[in-house]
């Protein structure tokens, strides 16, 4: 169908029409490279009065106050509030580990974005989607305007899982190559032997205000799995047999557990903000409750 083509079916009109009451939180201030609707700390000449400063040589006389000069005999400038644009930096792991799970983590994964990338774009701040394999493989270049919301359905719509996982390394590419920072927020299962830990550092080191949603499919959290069995890794290709008895599960459930602390105490080490989300966890109820107030609001 022409509509999943696009990607349209990600996000249903009456969520959208619950988004479009949104705008993006930042943890830090930006410089940004267009005029938007966010405030700034900055002070510039735009349309809402902030405050005075005495004049300069060389200030433009158009903002000169002239009413003060005339009961106080000295020269003082009209300043305003100036309004910018902020850099959202979506990065998806696109890695074959993300296929698992129906939903899969990838589409999952793909609506999160979808929604966060429209609060984005109707609130006039610049939108990017990276995707992170291996490598940096694909890429929708930040982009602003409420008009780019149908060609990020149809990058998103089309995100297929594949290859091993490079989290660290695509994200430091990531890093270095951003001419903007921003808030950058990570959607991963956070799979990879080698780690993620250098690439999310990479990015504070950069000055991003860092997420990471960490999306798991109800499956790896509460397997139901029994007897012997073939596993077969999704991205290495590597066979194990095993058996899968009390003792197992026991030790699968105690090693999730601290896979998962140590995500999550990274995080919170860092000042990285960390959301865990199952598949199962209707998008809608992810972002209009887990993630109000955090980073939307």
């Amino acid at each position: 169908m022409a509509t999943a083509t696009r990607g349209q079916d990600l996000l249903s009109s009456e969520f959208l029409t619950q988004l479009d009451r949104l705008a993006l939180v930042s943890r830090r201030a930006f410089r940004g490279r267009a005029r938007g609707e966010r405030k700034s700390q900055r002070k510039g000449m735009s349309v809402e009065f902030s405050d005075y400063r005495q004049y300069g040589v060389g200030d433009d006389l158009r903002y000169v106050d002239w009413n003060i000069y005339g009961r106080l005999d000295r020269l003082y400038l009209k300043l305003f509030v100036d309004e910018e644009d902020l850099c959202l930096h979506l990065l998806l792991d696109g890695s074959n580990s993300m296929s698992f799970g129906e939903p899969s983590k990838l589409r999952y994964a793909a609506r999160l974005a979808a929604a966060l990338g429209f609060v984005g774009l109707v609130n006039l701040e610049r939108v990017g989607v990276a995707v992170v394999r291996d490598r940096m493989a694909e890429g929708w270049s930040p982009t602003r305007g409420r008009g780019q919301f149908l060609s990020l359905l149809d990058f998103a719509g089309k995100l297929r899982a594949g290859g091993p996982t490079g989290l660290s390394e695509g994200l430091v590419a990531y890093a270095l190559r951003s001419r903007d920072a921003g808030v950058a927020v990570l959607i991963s299962d956070l799979l990879d032997p080698a780690g993620y830990e250098r690439g999310l550092k990479a990015l504070l080191e950069r000055r991003f205000d860092v997420h990471v949603i960490h999306v798991l499919a109800p499956e790896e959290v509460f397997p139901i799995l029994a007897g012997d069995l073939r596993l077969t890794d999704a991205e290495t290709g590597e066979v194990r047999d095993l058996t899968m008895d009390g003792e197992a599960m026991g030790d699968y459930r105690q090693r999730l557990g601290e896979f998962l602390a140590r995500a999550e105490s990274f995080c919170r080490a860092n000042e990285i903000a960390y959301h865990r989300v199952t598949t199962d966890t209707p998008v809608e109820e992810m972002v209009l409750r887990q993630l109000k107030g955090l980073l939307l609001a």
